[in-house]
C-alpha cells in the first residue's frame, strides 16, 4: 500500500476533523473531556501554525485517511510537546502507517528542539497504546499538565536524548 505523509493543508481540515470524530465515536469518546470538544477540531491547518507546532496527514489514493500533531505542552517540565489529534481511520491500521506518522512526528519535535513529547490516551485505544510504547514512550502515573482532556485516563511521555 502506498501512502504519503505531508503536512496539513487549508483544504484538509474538514476531513481530518471528520476522520477524527469517526474514530473517537469508534471508541467511546465522542463527548466533552476528549478532544471531540477541543474548539481547533474543524481547523487544525490554522491551530498548528508557527515554528513550534506541525500536523501532518497521512494521504492515500487522494483520500485524507489519518494525521497526528505536535504542539508545545505548558507543564512542570521546559520545552515538552504533545503529540495531539492522532488518528487514522479502522481500514488502515495495521499496516505500519501509524509508525511512520509517529515517526515523523517525532522526528519534527527532534528538530524543533523539544526536549521530550507527551501524550494521553485512555483504555480502550489498545492499538494506540501498543504504538506507543514501541515507539519508546513510557506510562506516567499522574498526567503532566493540564490538557483539558480530563477523561483520558493513560498519560506516556518520551524523552529525548540531549
Amino acid at each position: 500500500m502506498t501512502f504519503k505523509i505531508r503536512e496539513i493543508q487549508p483544504s484538509d481540515d474538514p476531513a481530518i476533523a471528520a476522520i477524527i470524530r469517526q474514530v473517537l465515536t469508534e471508541f467511546g469518546a465522542n463527548r466533552p473531556g476528549f478532544a471531540w470538544a477541543d474548539p481547533e477540531l474543524d481547523h487544525l491547518s490554522q491551530a498548528y501554525q508557527g515554528d513550534l507546532a506541525q500536523y501532518y496527514v497521512v494521504v492515500h489514493d487522494d483520500r485524507v485517511i489519518g494525521g497526528a500533531g505536535i504542539a508545545p505542552f505548558p507543564c512542570e517540565y521546559e520545552q515538552v510537546c504533545e503529540l495531539q489529534k492522532m488518528y487514522l481511520l479502522s481500514e488502515f491500521r495495521g499496516r505500519g502507517i501509524g509508525r511512520h506518522l509517529m515517526q515523523r512526528s517525532l522526528e519534527a519535535a527532534v528538530a524543533m528542539q523539544y526536549r521530550g513529547c507527551y501524550l494521553e490516551t485512555f483504555d480502550a485505544m489498545h492499538g494506540a497504546i501498543a504504538l506507543y510504547q514501541k515507539s519508546g514512550f513510557e506510562p506516567l502515573k499522574t498526567p503532566l499538565g493540564d490538557s483539558g482532556h480530563n477523561s483520558c485516563n493513560r498519560f506516556f511521555v518520551r524523552w529525548f536524548n540531549s
